[in-house]
């Protein structure tokens, strides 16, 4: 089974997912030990920098028993004359697993077609699913389920893209506020309803936030999109996206990092009582360990 998309998981088995996420957090807590990737390997490829995703897939397998290779763009030949689908039949015969964090969301479901070992998303440009499982465990230990409402408040992008197909999966009430043109997708829409709930969809930065629990933010320029930073930038700012201490009030802030301070939240914001950013980011690797034992078992 590959994990391409948060939706690739029935709510049974995302449900799943997070308990084995849980136990294994109590039992890191608890200096207990797992074996879940005893002689396993988990190979990483990573087109994109990271800081979250690299150390908590190579801290969750060596905490799971197992090893982690670090797959730089200058260490293979992926995207370097050699097609994902010929990486992905030599890696099967090398490793356990493979995490690929890239641009293109193609690159990951070829990867997946030709693999004979379990693929995962770690990050494309059109979905983020394990930021999502991070964000559910990290939601389902502060209101001890998904009886809250969350206020998404920024860009439309691959992270709230995830988040919106999660919340329909487990039942979470959602809005999301973006500007006018930066939506998330009418086909992840359509997949949210599919799956029981499409979000509120709103411009209004204020009305999102109004009766919501928590309320999360990402970047407004993601990786790649540098040169829309100016007109961005303008847009954002220009319609009140920004989360500063009077639009989040006495509300929870999230956020799944790297923030840019002044820019889509203000430093008091994330320095605040209310940030729970790091629990999120603590998460990604409780998470991620509770996937690899699911689809490594």
């Amino acid at each position: 089974m590959n994990f391409l998309n948060i939706d690739d998981l029935t709510g049974a088995q995302l449900e799943d997912v997070l308990t084995r996420a849980i136990d294994l957090k109590e039992r890191t807590a608890r200096g207990k030990t797992a074996e879940a990737m005893s002689g396993r390997t988990l190979a990483m490829i990573f087109e994109k920098p990271s800081t979250r995703t690299r150390v908590s897939f190579e801290t969750g397998a060596t905490q799971l028993g197992g090893h982690a290779i670090f797959l730089g763009p200058d260490d293979i030949h992926l995207g370097h004359g050699e097609p994902a689908k010929d990486t992905a039949r030599a890696l099967s015969r090398y490793v356990d697993a493979i995490m690929a964090r890239v641009f293109d969301h193609e690159d990951v479901v070829e990867l997946g077609e030709y693999a004979t070992v379990p693929v995962i998303n770690g990050l494309t440009d059109d979905a983020h699913p394990c930021q999502t499982l991070a964000d559910l465990l990290t939601i389902r230990e502060r209101f001890d389920g998904f009886d809250a409402r969350l206020a998404w408040v920024g860009d439309g992008n691959n992270v709230c893209q995830s988040l919106v197909l999660g919340a329909a999966i487990v039942g979470l009430d959602l809005v999301v506020a973006t500007p006018e043109g930066y939506g998330v997708d009418d086909a992840v829409l359509d997949r949210a309803a599919e799956l029981g709930s499409k979000p509120e969809i709103t411009t209004d930065p204020e009305a999102a936030v109004s009766g919501a629990d928590a309320v999360y933010t990402d970047v407004w320029v993601s990786m790649g999109e540098e040169s829309e930073r100016a007109e961005k930038l303008d847009a954002f700012s220009r319609a009140g996206f920004r989360v500063t201490e009077d639009l989040l009030g006495d509300r929870l802030f999230m956020h799944c990092l790297p923030a840019h301070r002044g820019e889509e939240v203000t430093d008091a914001v994330l320095e605040s009582d209310n940030a729970i950013v790091w629990s999120q980011a603590e998460n990604r690797l409780h998470a991620q360990k509770g996937l690899l034992a699911s689809l490594l078992s």
